[in-house]
């Protein structure tokens, strides 16, 4: 059977926790940070897991991760 190819584009953008759940980056913190609040910034700081309709889509994107 030969391998799945990894795509690297996803593979920059998400990681595996130890449990096995998809972990990600928040959007909206490159740029125009001037009108979004202190508190808003902060929180987009955090990572946060992929939601399950999207994991295993993604899943499949990464399968050696």
């Amino acid at each position: 059977m030969p391998k799945i190819k990894t795509c690297r584009g996803a593979a920059k953008r998400f990681r595996k926790t130890g449990t096995g759940k998809i972990r990600r980056h928040k959007a909206y913190t490159s740029h125009i940070l001037t009108k979004k609040s202190t508190k808003r910034k902060r929180d987009l700081r955090q990572g946060t897991l992929v939601s399950s309709a999207d994991a295993k889509n993604i899943g499949c994107l990464i399968p050696y991760l």
